[in-house]
């Protein structure tokens, strides 16, 4: 996946609505990255349920704290990057209060002709099993970079972490993939441990 701008125009276009008319662009903001954030969720520790929870309480924080902004901070921001740090922050606080089942991860590697959908689900599982296997910054990393395409510099901001700790947690993460690939019985249907990423 190819790095992504550090503010996309889409992103800059909604952050000046929202500057304008909060109530009015909000409703944007929501459509604009809820899937994207509900993915992230998804695939870096939770199952649907949770994931959809992490969602919502991530886009309430956002709103509370665009309400208390300053419109020219509100202009300023980047969205895709400050959404993310509310969200792995909100995980992060829920997992402290209760352990974050992983046996339900999604990952599915690139776009795939359509396939048996029983075969797909051992797909998603097969990745998930492999992914639970990973430290969680290795997992957000991986995800963060490799799922939603985000460039080091945007993962760094959104975890807290020096840009070299995120090129170290995803280029270990992706070994660990491969590594595991190679030990399990099979790489999941369609994909080979040489393929994934280095």
């Amino acid at each position: 996946m190819g790095v992504m701008e550090d503010r996309l125009p889409a992103d800059v276009e909604l952050a000046r609505h929202l500057a304008a008319d909060l109530d009015g662009a909000f409703e944007a903001l929501v459509l604009a990255h809820q899937d994207r954030l509900f993915t992230i969720a998804l695939r870096t520790g939770g199952n649907r349920n949770d994931a959809e929870e992490l969602v919502q309480d991530c886009l309430v924080r956002a709103y509370r704290a665009l309400a208390t902004y300053e419109p020219a901070r509100i202009r300023e921001l980047r969205l895709r990057g400050w959404l993310t740090t509310i969200l792995l922050n909100a995980g992060r606080n829920r997992a402290r209060v209760k352990r974050v089942p992983t046996t339900e991860l999604a990952f599915e590697p690139g776009a795939e002709p359509a396939v048996d959908p029983f075969i797909r689900r051992d797909q998603r599982e097969s990745w998930g099993r492999l992914l639970a296997g990973l430290s969680p910054a290795q997992r957000t990393a991986v995800v963060l970079r490799h799922v939603d395409g985000m460039s080091y510099a945007e993962i760094a901001e959104a975890v807290g972490r020096p840009e070299g700790t995120v090129k170290a947690h995803v280029h270990r993460g992706l070994a660990a993939l491969r590594t595991a690939l190679l030990a399990s019985e099979g790489p999941p249907e369609g994909l080979r441990a040489e393929e994934i990423p280095a």
